[in-house]
């Protein structure tokens, strides 16, 4: 099988699990091959029952002094069993299973392991799995992969489907030319696809996942590569001269731009006048006002007669600027014709905006990915934009500027990178920092504390919420998940409708949604028709709430410093004090990691210090950065594989520029499949 196949071709898969797998963007046999686990289970030796603490996964081994009991509740039947050691006690319940009793009966001995929760004050474990305790024994240090879950899809299905998929798998014949491999002592490719999913230890996995991430760094750079030798010294054919009308516009701000804003201005309009094609990014911490630099660039290529195009991750933010860009041209009556496209319009709209931008009748247009459909054509496309550029990926940002004839090209971060890091990952473009924050803005006070304090946070948010105010609630998981012990957007949601009076909108938020549904929620939330929003990751970039003043992250030591950093900068906008609370679920170590982020508000400090904080153990958690765009990798936890995977790229190409070699061929091979995949182009 080569891997194209849905996953209908696997036996159990019908088409409803395949619609359920196609939630979790997987639907053929190499997506899932490559849909890696985010965590590994190990199961422990049995504890006693008296050394049982709530919210973990244990074990414990009894010999029944009863046989089960079945309770009818309504439709409901409960089997229960209640275990006693010494003066402990643990109540074990099953829902809807009563053939427990013909097995859980008097004299067995089983082991018994799943969550352990209070509930009314006594120790309860509800549907654990149930082990003979030789069968358990087998268990015991084994690494099972857990992954991510969606409702009616769980671990156990997902993990049997992988096998299966794995099995019709055919051998792959090794692409990485063997000195490389010899060198950097790397497993092979076949052995590390399958360890990645079923390690037999630590050390296993940690020799796979190696491979796994020098294989997406050392693609993504050769790409890079590849990209600029293309690009290098590109004449342009939109020389943008620089207009008397926006240096007016930029002194009758109503604010001053700051000298990192001044700078990086500079910067651009030099390459905007130069001769040749831009490739710039602007690298600034949230709040740096990185916006208006990209405005004034686009309205100085609109003042030449020229298009401008900027593109944004979300529908939200694709509004808040087209309507922040309307308001300046019509202010300063700079004449400038802006239009908004995006895909949530109506056909009609969608039409109109589409003849208007090839008509030339619009010189800004602003929008999301609809800009890069095959229907939009341009005219005379001179610079193209695009904010929280990761977002995107490379090939999203080569299709937006194929769609002129080599436009200058922009892209904005907000994701704090260590520069070193930085300067390998975005090797096909020149760099403009902006670490200044404008004057006047009100630093976003922090706190880092424990589950004890939730009572207070509830009653804080409240209090704000009833003065005007709104607040986000960040969750590291969609829905509640088999083994992992993490907060949950749906659930902690319902959870805070109780508490809460009704007076005050809560609503969640996660990336599962349709984007129909997600735009709808962050515009409700933008308007102020939502006071608190519970949502996962999805809201670090696309929204812009300048009325919500807290941000409260559970589980916080799941996450990088980078990440958190990033979150909390969606709060701080606006003229009021601004809260981030961080609740720490992990133990001492963690909270000197957090600490950190009480200490300093500089993204740039807070990379850096995630970087040197950063061990081998942060792989077994939520992925931590989902900067650009890599499956495994992670540009903190790999920082020493990418510095690598740059090195090698390096020395291969300076040795054989066009990968002609007869050793380098697979690779060449491998390389142009990664381009026509990435990018829609062939590379060799």
């Amino acid at each position: 099988m080569n891997g194209q196949e849905p996953l209908t071709a696997l036996k159990g898969v019908g088409e409803k699990t395949a619609r359920l797998f196609e939630r979790l963007g997987v639907r053929t046999l190499e997506e899932l091959w490559h849909y890696y686990p985010r965590a590994y289970d190990v199961f422990q030796e049995p504890r006693p029952i008296c050394g049982l603490e709530p919210d973990t996964v244990a074990a414990v081994k009894a010999r029944l002094k009863k046989t089960a009991d079945v309770i009818r509740y309504g439709r409901m039947q409960v089997a229960t069993l209640t275990l006693h050691e010494q003066e402990a006690g643990l109540s074990v319940v099953w829902y809807n299973m009563p053939y427990l009793r013909g097995i859980l009966r008097a004299g067995e001995e089983f082991v018994f392991r799943g969550r352990v929760v209070k509930k009314r004050g006594r120790l309860t474990m509800e549907q654990p799995e149930i082990f003979r305790p030789q069968d358990y024994l087998e268990q015991i240090a084994v690494m099972r992969p857990v992954y991510g879950q969606t409702k009616g899809l769980g671990n156990k299905t997902i993990e049997k489907a992988v096998k299966q998929a794995l099995s019709l798998r055919g051998m792959e014949k090794e692409y990485l030319p063997e000195p490389i491999r010899a060198r950097l002592n790397l497993a092979e490719i076949n052995f590390a696809l399958e360890h990645i999913h079923f390690p037999r230890d630590e050390a296993d996995l940690l020799f796979a996942r190696r491979r796994l991430v020098f294989d997406e760094f050392f693609l993504f750079l050769l790409s890079i590569r590849f990209l600029k030798d293309q690009k290098e010294k590109t004449k342009s054919a939109y020389p943008i001269r620089l207009s008397p009308d926006i240096t007016r516009l930029e002194q009758a701000l109503p604010y001053e731009l700051t000298g990192a804003q001044k700078r990086a201005l500079s910067e651009v309009f030099a390459d905007l006048s130069g001769g040749h094609v831009m490739n710039r990014l602007i690298q600034g911490d949230v709040g740096s006002g990185k916006t208006i630099v990209a405005v004034l660039a686009l309205l100085q290529a609109a003042s030449c007669g020229y298009q401008g195009a900027l593109m944004v991750p979300t529908e939200v933010l694709a509004r808040q600027h087209f309507e922040m860009i309307r308001r300046l041209t019509e202010e300063h009556g700079l004449g400038t014709r802006v239009i908004l496209l995006t895909g949530s319009m109506t056909a009609k709209e969608k039409r109109l905006a589409r003849a208007a931008i090839e008509a030339h009748e619009a010189d800004l247009i602003v929008g999301t990915h609809a800009l890069i459909q095959e229907a939009v054509r341009f005219d005379r496309l001179a610079l193209v934009i695009t904010d929280e550029q990761h977002r995107f990926g490379v090939g999203q940002r080569e299709s937006l500027g194929k769609k002129g004839e080599a436009p200058h090209v922009l892209v904005m971060s907000a994701t704090p990178i260590p520069r070193t890091l930085a300067i390998i990952l975005y090797g096909d473009l020149d760099i403009s920092v902006i670490d200044e924050l404008p004057a006047g803005r009100r630093p976003v006070k922090n706190c880092v504390v424990g589950r004890g304090y939730r009572e207070n946070a509830y009653r804080f948010i409240q209090k704000e919420v009833e003065a005007g105010r709104q607040a986000y609630v960040i969750c590291p998981m969609v829905e509640a998940g088999e083994m992992l012990e993490a907060e949950n957007v749906i659930d902690y949601a319902a959870a805070l409708r109780k508490k809460f009076p009704p007076s005050i909108a809560v609503e969640f938020l996660h990336g599962r949604m349709k984007a129909k549904e997600k735009n709808a929620i962050m515009e409700r939330f933008a308007a102020g028709e939502i006071q608190v929003l519970v949502s996962t990751t999805v809201i670090e970039v696309g929204i812009n709430v300048p009325n919500a003043t807290v941000m409260m992250i559970e589980n916080a030591e799941r996450y990088g410093l980078a990440q958190l950093h990033q979150l909390r900068g969606r709060v701080g906008r606006g003229a009021d004090q601004s809260y981030c609370i961080m609740v720490n679920t992990g133990g001492e170590e963690a909270q000197k990691r957090l600490e950190i982020l009480n200490r300093s508000n500089d993204g740039f400090f807070i990379a850096s210090e995630d970087l040197r904080l950063r061990g081998p153990g942060d792989m077994f958690g939520v992925r931590q950065s989902g900067e650009l765009e890599f499956g495994l990798a992670d540009i903190f936890t790999d920082a020493a594989v990418l510095k690598t995977a740059s090195e090698e790229v390096n020395a291969l190409l300076a040795a054989d520029p066009g990968l002609s070699r007869e050793e380098n061929a697979p690779l060449g091979r491998r390389l142009a499949q990664y381009l026509e995949k990435r990018y829609g182009r062939l590379a060799l």
